[in-house]
């Protein structure tokens, strides 16, 4: 969904989860993957 342009609180309604908690996860996956940012996200999953 983030690498679709979706925003954390979009992400966080669909999922039913804390805007936060989407922050904090996404966060790791930025960290762990070596990116920035939904584009650079996007760009990995295309």
């Amino acid at each position: 969904m983030a690498a679709e342009g979706a925003t954390n609180r979009e992400i966080a309604a669909r999922l039913l989860l804390s805007p936060r908690t989407i922050d904090h996860h996404l966060r790791n996956v930025f960290t762990r993957l070596g990116i920035r940012s939904r584009v650079e996200l996007a760009r990995l999953i295309r």
